[in-house]
């Protein structure tokens, strides 16, 4: 039975994809991979392939800086080898689905989300998304993406503590949304992690602090060009969640670093009783229906809104929230410009963690007295 490669995939085989496969030496990864994959005897063999393949994308695209591209189109490669691979054992389309899983999630640094134990860390993780919008662009590059490379592994010094950052890259995908991803990869930090911050690509020249979730997706199209409308698929779910991070002293460490960072608060609702959308700068009014939040109502919302909500659902008071990265032309056209906004991205990731750390101190000594 043929395995049809998806429309992602098939942007793989555009000629700047692979140019900056072959510019990147991420080229490479296919004729390795598939090689592997054609010795694999078994199920087991194949699963040992992937996994390995898959970290290896992951941990020498994060080792080699902050352009996030050659990850994105590698893995591509990879997953549609991995689609239309015929094996000499019988595969089931589950078992492949379950590769093509395994593919994802260690190759986006979901698999890799570890810490040191002990005190001393505060550990806080931080995502970012694939690279979208590639019909028009099929060059550009996602700050966000680049960001959680270029902070994956970072660990720096927070008053008596010591801060960890450990990252993870989110498909531009409604489906990944619908099968729990977002949960699979952060519900279980809730009581581990100190801090939690999801980052997107926003608007030109301004950071935002995305105050208000909503759970609505307004019908944008994703990378499989595919467009979804209606409540974000959450049981028993409320209209909106709202972002714990530290909008002041963020505000204070990064603002105008170089670029405005500005905190958001408005949302467009149904009012309780109403049957209109309208906006409303300062938040939603009491028993509003949610038609976007401050970042409005695409994938970057919904990620914003699952991963506040899992903190809710945890009872852990810890910072979680959602930040809009500026719009850059990426590490080729403005190499500066994006330098600029991953530096700003480490003073914001900065005062998560001294606020994440205060407020364990704050427990510490609260449990005590």
């Amino acid at each position: 039975m043929p395995h049809h490669t998806s429309p992602e995939e098939e942007r793989a085989d555009l000629p700047e994809a692979r140019s900056i496969l072959t510019r990147s030496g991420f080229g490479a990864a296919d004729p390795l991979f598939s090689a592997d994959l054609r010795a694999s005897g078994d199920l087991s063999q194949a699963r040992d392939v992937v996994i390995a393949h898959a970290s290896r994308l992951w941990t020498e695209a994060a080792r080699d800086g902050s352009d996030d591209r050659p990850l994105y189109w590698a893995r591509l490669v990879l997953t549609a080898r991995l689609r239309s691979w015929q094996p000499d054992f019988p595969l089931s389309d589950a078992e492949r689905a379950e590769l093509l899983h395994l593919l994802e999630t260690g190759s986006r640094g979901i698999t890799d989300l570890d810490f040191p134990p002990g005190d001393r860390w505060i550990r806080v993780i931080v995502t970012g998304f694939d690279p979208f919008g590639l019909d028009e662009d099929p060059e550009c590059s996602n700050p966000s993406g680049a960001a959680a490379l270029d902070l994956n592994g970072w660990t720096f010094p927070v008053g008596e503590h010591t801060a960890v950052v450990r990252t993870a890259v989110f498909p531009v995908r409604w489906a990944d949304f619908d099968a729990g991803l977002v949960e699979e990869a952060l519900a279980d930090w809730y009581g581990r992690a100190d801090a939690v911050v999801t980052l997107s690509r926003g608007r030109p020249g301004r950071f935002d602090l995305e105050v208000w979730n909503g759970a609505w997706r307004g019908g944008g199209e994703d990378n499989l060009d595919v467009s979804c409308t209606g409540r974000i698929p959450v049981p028993d779910a409320p209209e909106w969640t709202r972002s714990s991070l530290p909008h002041e002293q963020i505000t204070a460490a990064a603002d105008q670093r170089p670029h405005p960072v500005a905190v958001n608060t408005e949302v467009a609702e149904v009012p309780a009783g109403g049957d209109e959308t309208v906006w409303c700068p300062d938040g939603p009014t009491e028993g509003s229906s949610a038609r976007s939040g401050g970042g409005g109502d695409y994938l970057s919302n919904e990620i914003a809104y699952r991963n506040t909500l899992l903190r809710d659902r945890s009872g852990q008071q810890v910072p979680a929230g959602h930040v809009h990265l500026p719009l850059v032309g990426g590490p080729d056209e403005e190499p500066e410009e994006s330098a600029a906004v991953l530096a700003q991205v480490r003073l914001i990731v900065a005062a998560v963690a001294a606020d994440a750390a205060r407020t364990r101190e704050w427990g510490s000594a609260r449990a005590k007295g």
